[in-house]
C-alpha cells in the first residue's frame, strides 16, 4: 500500500492507494506555518481492518517530523491513534 501526500497553501490530504484503488483519505488544514489540523479520516469499507487509517496518521507524523511541524488531531480517529501510540506524541501541538 502506498501513501500519497497532496499539499497546497491552506490544506491537503494523505491518500492510501492499493492496486490503483483509493483505500482511504485523511484531510488536514494548515493552522499557521508550523502546524496542521487533521480534520477527517475516511477508509473505504473494502479496506476496513487493514490499518489503513493508522498508516495515513503515521505518514502525517513522518511528514511533520521531517518538516519540523506540529499536528493538532481534531479528527476522533486520528486522536485515538495518538492516544494509543505514545512514540508519535512528539509531534502533537
Amino acid at each position: 500500500m502506498e501513501i500519497e501526500h497532496i499539499n497546497n497553501e491552506t490544506k491537503g490530504f494523505f491518500k492510501a492507494v492499493e492496486d490503483g484503488k483509493e483505500a482511504g483519505r485523511m484531510t488536514y488544514s494548515w493552522a499557521g506555518e508550523h502546524k496542521f489540523i487533521i480534520d477527517h479520516t475516511e477508509v473505504n469499507p473494502a479496506f476496513n481492518g487493514r490499518g489503513v487509517g493508522k498508516k495515513m496518521v503515521l505518514a502525517a507524523v513522518e511528514y511533520a517530523r521531517k518538516n519540523d511541524l506540529k499536528i493538532i488531531p481534531l479528527c476522533p480517529f486520528a486522536k485515538s491513534v495518538f492516544d494509543k501510540t505514545e512514540e508519535i506524541r512528539d509531534v502533537l501541538s
